[in-house]
């Protein structure tokens, strides 16, 4: 998608000419076996494609055709060495920035850059920002129409405005990972985004080596993703970080994670990312459960609130101080996110728990069936009848 943009500057030609390769790649790979150079042959295939759509539109739009036709002709020979020599890495990247142009607002620069880079779902970007499929297509769409009126030249941009757009396109990096996050099951169709992610933070810091912000993001992903092969069970179940097994946690991963965010503290200056990691690096360093500082992860999600508020940093506050304070003090924090985090699978799962901690039973059953509802996976759902099986076994003895 990233190379067929920068050929033809046009979003829309581009992402039609991906998708339909894509469907051609689905109908002949299974009988005739994919190629070897798999991003060779869609990017050829969908270069055809859209060279057939343009030599369409100039027969139907009047132009001259024979001038239009030989000069997509002419161009034919250069274009084909330089899809072949393209460096397909770095042109993600590089849409990442275009994305992220000033002329769009950011939250449309994040879903759009999510939408054409990634391939993810509309649906999934609107429960990424906590807003409606349909919101967030007209969102997507707005930024197209925004890009094509403005006449946005899809070049890269200079050092310095690269440095502009460098907390959107982390924000998107990181919404990339988060995605893939989302899905706990390691070999799920999704979780190969979480390696995506952390590869296009690789290559943004290489690009910003002293950045502080990006260390601790590219610290963060990596102790997130350490934990992947332990948060389901043999029968697909959600399992609680309390109740993973640690010795089979990524211990290299941790190790290079912790390398980077003891290194970002040093410059004195913490962000969002860098407090994140923070507290991911609590519970990696925890030998145990029950060796875990969550007075300390405590007051780094308050530090967090500070710097970045928002409902969903106050809900994992929350459950610190249910750790620390107890169930009853967490509950009266997140009651009044009530409106804001209506539509919030995790949300109603934690506020689930807190009540069901509580023994009000009653309102835990209707707090897990609004998370049930909600689930966006099976694990999750699963998860959730599991509490409920629980509160019924306890209410028979």
């Amino acid at each position: 998608m990233a190379a067929l943009l920068r050929y033809f500057r046009d979003l829309d030609l581009a992402e039609e000419a991906f998708q339909e390769a894509c469907l051609r790649a689905l109908k002949n790979w299974p009988d005739n076996g994919p190629p070897r150079n798999v991003e060779g042959w869609l990017i050829t295939v969908g270069r055809n494609l859209a060279l057939d759509v343009l030599k369409r539109e100039a027969r139907t739009s009047g132009l001259p055709p024979e001038d239009v036709l030989s000069n997509v002709e002419d161009a034919e020979p250069d274009l084909v060495e330089r899809l072949d020599t393209a460096d397909y890495r770095d042109d993600i990247l590089r849409l990442l920035f275009i994305c992220c142009h000033p002329d769009l607002p950011a939250t449309q620069q994040i879903a759009l850059a999510l939408r054409i880079v990634s391939g993810i779902p509309v649906g999934d970007i609107a429960r990424a920002f906590l807003v409606g499929e349909h919101a967030m297509r007209q969102r997507i769409t707005r930024a197209k129409a925004t890009i094509a009126d403005a006449g946005v030249p899809f070049e890269t941009p200079d050092q310095a405005e690269r440095e502009n757009r460098l907390a959107a396109v982390s924000a998107m990096i990181y919404l990339v990972f988060s995605e893939g996050y989302s899905d706990p099951d390691p070999a799920g169709e999704r979780s190969g985004l979480c390696h995506e992610g952390i590869r296009l933070a690789r290559l943004l810091l290489r690009m910003f080596p002293s950045d502080p912000e990006l260390m601790g993001l590219l610290a963060l992903m990596l102790l997130q993703h350490s934990r992947q092969e332990t948060r389901v069970d043999a029968n697909g179940l959600l399992v609680l970080l309390e109740d993973q097994d640690r010795s089979r946690w990524n211990r290299p991963m941790i190790a290079e994670a912790l390398v980077l965010i003891d290194k970002a503290m040093l410059r004195r200056g913490p962000g969002p990312y860098q407090i994140q990691a923070a507290i991911a690096a609590l519970h990696a360093r925890a030998a145990t459960p029950e060796d875990t500082d969550w007075k300390e992860i405590e007051q780094l999600y308050a530090a967090l609130e500070r710097r970045s508020p928002s409902p969903v940093v106050t809900l994992n506050r929350a459950v610190a101080v249910s750790k620390t304070e107890g169930a009853a003090a967490a509950l009266q924090m997140i009651e009044p996110l009530a409106v804001k985090l209506r539509g919030y699978f995790y949300y109603h799962g934690a506020r689930g728990a807190l009540l069901k901690q509580l023994g009000r039973t009653s309102e835990a059953r209707c707090a897990f069936d609004q998370a049930i509802s909600l689930a966006g996976t099976v694990a999750e759902a699963a998860h959730i009848r599991q509490q409920l099986d629980q509160m019924t076994g306890l209410e028979k003895n």
